[in-house]
């Protein structure tokens, strides 16, 4: 496949946390000189580099990688704002005729990417301030009652005890007068439509993907994760926060509180990095299927097939 070739399409490689999508996104890059932009929610921040087990430096200096640790944790970062990142990151790959490789486990970023986003205005930080401030002085109920009067339809479809959704519907609805519901009808056109790119959601064994994550989870605690999450708790950031809900830190925050013991908080870290696991297999598989599950073992080859010609796969395989 020639550059010109390359860069008018892209390559999406999405799975469960642990799977190897990072590892497979660099093989494909070093192959075809592509570059890696980020699609995981919680990598996207800069203070969380071991606990989300972002590429290492090495890795990062091999190819080029996009989106990786640029958002400050103090960010109530969207999805609509990384579409806008990727959006440039996109654009510049496709200019130096590189293979843009999207690689991350947040479906809803790929989701965004691949079918379009709602298009809620920005919400002025004044608002969205009284909004937390009235979550936390007068609990999730009230605020769940009055998003019933106001936006029934997203109440209905909510839990009543999710904090962080109720708030931000009722910060659209105060902002615009509208509901998320309205807003979602008229959405942005997607950035990648169909015919342009190649999606692959790798499927390891489970028993091993959840093995994996117990013993990466124990890894990156001896790595330095507990002293991150302690630089990330002496800045008392506000709670609701995305970063501050990423896998283990809010149990780790616990144990430096000393509300529990070291080995407690490893094991809600790894159990509810496995329940989230668990949760992308059904999300992807009920809201994406245009993503091809693929297992480990046969990525290579199914990338190959969608990428290159079959002289051109013999030449790579001859020039290893």
């Amino acid at each position: 496949m020639n550059s010109q070739d390359v860069s008018s399409t892209a390559v999406l490689i999405a799975g469960p946390t642990a799977s190897g999508k990072s590892a497979l996104a660099l093989e494909l890059a070093q192959a075809t000189g592509g570059v890696i932009v980020n699609a995981d929610s919680m990598q996207v921040y800069r203070d969380l580099r071991v606990l989300t087990a972002r590429p290492t430096h090495q890795e990062e200096a091999m190819v080029p990688h996009r989106l990786y640790g640029h958002v400050d944790a103090a960010v109530n970062f969207s999805a609509g704002a990384w579409v806008s990142d990727a959006a440039i990151a996109l654009a510049q790959a496709r200019a130096q005729h590189r293979l843009a490789i999207f690689a991350g486990g947040s479906g809803l970023y790929f989701k965004a990417l691949t079918r379009g986003l709602s298009a809620v205005p920005p919400i002025p930080p004044e608002l969205r301030e009284s909004v937390r401030a009235r979550l936390e002085r007068d609990g999730v109920e009230a605020l769940h009652a009055e998003l019933v009067r106001r936006d029934p339809v997203s109440a209905q479809r909510l839990k009543p005890r999710d904090r962080t959704r109720i708030a931000r519907a009722l910060e659209v609805v105060e902002a615009t007068g509208r509901s998320l519901t309205d807003w979602h009808r008229d959405g942005l056109p997607p950035l990648l439509p169909p015919g342009s790119f190649s999606a692959l959601f790798l499927e390891p064994d489970r028993d091993a993907l959840y093995a994996g994550i117990d013993a990466r989870f124990d890894a990156m605690l001896t790595a330095g994760a507990m002293e991150e999450v302690a630089a990330l708790a002496a800045r008392r950031l506000d709670p609701l926060l995305p970063a501050m809900k990423a896998h283990g830190v809010p149990a780790l925050i616990r144990h430096l509180n000393g509300e529990i013991t070291r080995d407690q908080a490893a094991e809600i870290g790894r159990a509810d990095t496995r329940h989230y696991a668990k949760r992308q297999f059904t999300w992807f598989r009920h809201q994406l299927p245009e993503f091809e599950w693929v297992r480990r073992e046969a990525a290579r080859g199914w990338l190959e097939a969608r990428l290159r010609s079959p002289d051109e796969r013999s030449d790579i395989r001859e020039s290893r």
